[in-house]
């Protein structure tokens, strides 16, 4: 493969994985801590009726429309959690599953009966993604960077992803003291005056546009995953904070990177001339990864258990 196929073919989607990972994966950290790591899933599965809500009331897929639409979607669901788990009583898991599968079927039963489909929005879209589509065909080589004719082509997704990314690296940056102590001791906050239920919204609404901007470019599958999986992982890797959440976004670009290659590359390994999607296989990186770090952690505590119990 040539520099120019390279940057044409594979930067985008590649790119893509990375990003959306890193957008992902920052506010995952929190909401692992607060044992709502389910909010993502949440957060991915209903956005699909407001993406589709917002095609029929505009008649467009411009990235505007469709991002506000996916955002109210988003928050309406997470409220609705939280309302029928102090209304009727139910565990915040059993709420969060009513209110995902419920919005999600919605949002597939409004992809058949609107049209939506005749634009390329169906549901294999919005499981699976489309990273393939982040092509830069007018790309020829470096030069491509400082030619603005060829810049003006670039994916707009991956232009999307990034300022997200680099929004949720900028919330969590300064509000990283108040995001910290909300997620261990929100009564502590509280008493300390550092406004939970702010930082609590705030976390909201940016995995919510984090959710979106993944969700548009690589699918709900991949989106839950990038929520989960690098911060658990992370997780198991450190008990500092601090390191958790650059080592969860180191881990989302990694898996990422990886997961795209394996797509393109692991077909090839057993003779067949194609590639499989790749978000899903980015997903499927990033939960072995999780499962191999979780079962050396176990290893290493029976390890330690052993020789405490020798020694004393």
């Amino acid at each position: 493969m040539t520099l120019a196929e390279f940057l044409q073919l594979d930067l985008g989607p590649l790119l893509l994985v990375v990003l959306a990972g890193v957008a992902c994966a920052l506010p995952g950290n929190f909401l692992l801590l607060k044992r709502a790591s389910l909010v993502g899933d949440t957060i991915a599965h209903a956005v699909l009726p407001g993406i589709v809500v917002a095609f029929i009331l505009t008649g467009t897929t411009a990235p505007a429309p469709i991002m506000i639409g996916a955002v109210v979607a988003a928050l309406c669901a997470t409220l609705l959690v939280n309302l029928i788990a102090h209304t009727a009583r139910l565990e915040q898991g059993a709420s969060m599953a009513l209110v995902f599968t419920s919005f999600f079927s919605l949002g597939v039963v409004l992809l058949e009966v609107s049209g939506a489909r005749a634009v390329h929005i169906d549901t294999e879209h919005a499981l699976m993604g489309a990273v393939e589509n982040a092509l830069w065909l007018s790309a020829t080589g470096l030069t491509s960077f400082v030619d603005g004719a060829a810049l003006a082509s670039f994916p707009t997704s991956v232009l999307r992803v990034a300022a997200v990314a680099m929004l949720a690296a900028v919330i969590v940056s300064l509000l990283f003291k108040e995001l910290k102590v909300t997620a261990f001791d929100p009564a502590f906050a509280s008493v300390a005056g550092l406004r939970p239920h702010l930082a609590d919204g705030v976390l909201l609404v940016l995995a919510a546009v984090a959710a979106v901007a993944a969700f548009d470019a690589v699918g709900a599958i991949l989106t839950i995953a990038l929520f989960v999986c690098p911060p658990a992982t992370a997780r198991l890797l450190t008990d500092r904070l601090e390191r958790q959440v650059p080592i969860s976004a180191a881990i989302a670009a990694t898996t990422g990177v990886v997961g795209y290659a394996m797509a393109a590359l692991l077909p090839r390994l057993f003779g067949f001339d194609l590639a499989v999607n790749a978000g899903g296989m980015v997903a499927l990186v990033s939960s072995i990864f999780l499962l191999i770090v979780a079962w050396k952690a176990r290893r290493r505590a029976a390890s330690a258990g052993r020789l405490a119990k020798r020694d004393g």
